[in-house]
């Protein structure tokens, strides 16, 4: 295996974004709620509904198309999906991270910055 690191970052973010992604579906009420109080008095305000679902839909993608990634870099070496599941992995990161800071909250802002970077680091090794 030439590209463990990749394979690794590839698995994190399929478990990260997948579980993410569970949560909000099979909780879909409760983070609506919350969300909606976390973004009262923003721009987001009345558009948390369609943002969830925005958020949702791709975290699912990523994560798919991370494990879809994983496998075909480990049967054959390729990494067309990975750099995929890496790069809308990043994608719905930035989203999330202007999510945060337009909600102000910067701890969250910060935890979310760390995924970045392994994200990113994600797509430079499967280039």
């Amino acid at each position: 295996m030439s590209n463990l690191a990749g394979l690794m970052i590839l698995l994190f973010l399929a478990v990260t974004f997948l579980q993410s992604g569970y949560d909000k579906f099979t909780d879909y009420q409760g983070n609506l709620g919350w969300l909606k109080e976390h973004f009262k008095g923003t721009f987001f305000d009345g558009k948390v509904d369609f943002s969830l679902k925005t958020i949702l839909i791709l975290e699912l993608i990523g994560g798919l198309l991370c494990i879809v990634g994983a496998i075909e870099l480990f049967i054959n070496g390729g990494t067309a999906f990975g750099k995929c599941g890496a790069v809308v992995s990043c994608v719905t990161l930035l989203m999330l991270l202007f999510g945060q800071r337009v909600a102000k909250d910067y701890d969250g802002a910060r935890t979310i910055a760390i995924y970045f970077v392994t994200a990113v680091l994600g797509v430079y090794l499967l280039q």
